[in-house]
């Protein structure tokens, strides 16, 4: 069975993070512009099965028992998809409370008016959900969601959620230049985000390779607009504009490590180079994934970058 387990990694919002995968490549309701694993292969709007909650749970019970360092501080769900697409969500957050680390889910909210969806990340003890735009037409350009999707009904079943979880909640702005960071765009999502009060409102820009190539961070001047006009309506804003580090860990197997990885984090260089120092492995293991076409290595934004080929996902 493919790796449905990744990292720890570091995280921004999280410390340091135990990813887990629970929803196929690219299955996701949206397709938006700064994905950082690529297009939309499948756009479902519907819930279903996909991996077996147990199957998970020993992928997560095996990583942890190699890791080379402590517990992360959270297993995060946090697919290459949407993770409330998976009928078997809060089946699959009651099963990995068994090892005793708070349990995370990063959502798009696109599902969030159903009641199941709301039951199951009720479960989590942290939820981020997505708010890039409370504009319809921005929304379908920034996020091209499924055209079953009603975009006033996922902004009411955040505000739905929001009154009925006790976790932390969190929301996440993706600022694109020239779509959503004008001063009434901003106005707008900072009066939404008013009525979910939010633990804190990050305001952020891609900082990996895109999956639309002329998608363009907004700039130092629009961030700190956003940052602005959000604490004006009295929220707690935090800028996620700078890179999350380095602090890989490793399992000892270099090759299992970097193809988990960059199958839904692209690494910049000087990580891979440390986590191939902390797996005593060579720059010719490195090389070997990438002539074999496994990993694949892009210049973005004067960085270099190495991530999982998804044409090979299913190799190894």
């Amino acid at each position: 069975m493919e790796s449905l387990v990744f990292g720890p990694v570091p995280s921004r919002r999280l410390g340091i993070s135990l990813g887990v995968n629970n929803i196929p490549h690219k299955v996701c309701t949206y397709s938006c512009l700064y994905c950082q694993v690529g297009k939309t292969k499948k756009k479902p709007a519907e819930r279903r099965k996909y991996y077996s909650p147990d199957s998970i749970l020993q992928q997560v019970e095996k990583k942890l028992a190699r890791l080379d360092c402590s517990n992360p501080d959270y297993i995060s769900i946090v697919p290459n998809g949407e993770p409330t697409l998976d009928i078997n969500l809060g089946e699959l957050i009651v099963k990995l409370r068994t090892f005793g680390i708070p349990i995370a889910v990063i959502t798009n909210g696109s599902l969030i008016d159903h009641k199941d969806v709301r039951q199951d990340i009720m479960l989590a003890d942290y939820v981020s959900i997505k708010v890039d735009t409370v504009s319809p037409a921005t929304w379908k350009i920034i996020n091209k969601a499924h055209n079953e999707l009603i975009f006033s009904s996922v902004l009411s079943g955040i505000e739905h959620f929001s009154k009925e979880y006790k976790g932390r909640l969190v929301t996440e702005s993706m600022m694109i230049k020239g779509i959503n960071d004008s001063e009434d765009e901003l106005v707008s999502i900072a009066l939404f985000l008013q009525k979910i009060s939010p633990l804190i409102a990050y305001i952020a820009i891609p900082t990996r390779p895109p999956a639309f190539k002329n998608t363009i961070a907004a700039g130092e001047r629009a961030v700190t607009l956003a940052y602005d006009i959000f604490t004006h309506y009295n929220l707690s804003a935090e800028l996620l504009t700078a890179y999350e580090g380095n602090a890989f860990a490793s399992s000892g197997n270099f090759e299992d490590d970097i193809l988990s990885i960059t199958a839904v984090h692209p690494m910049r260089k000087e990580a891979v180079m440390q986590l191939l120092e902390k797996s005593y492995a060579t720059d010719e293991r490195l090389k070997l994934l990438i002539d074999k076409g496994f990993i694949e290595k892009i210049n973005y934004n004067k960085q270099e970058y190495y991530l999982r080929k998804f044409s090979n996902l299913k190799k190894k």
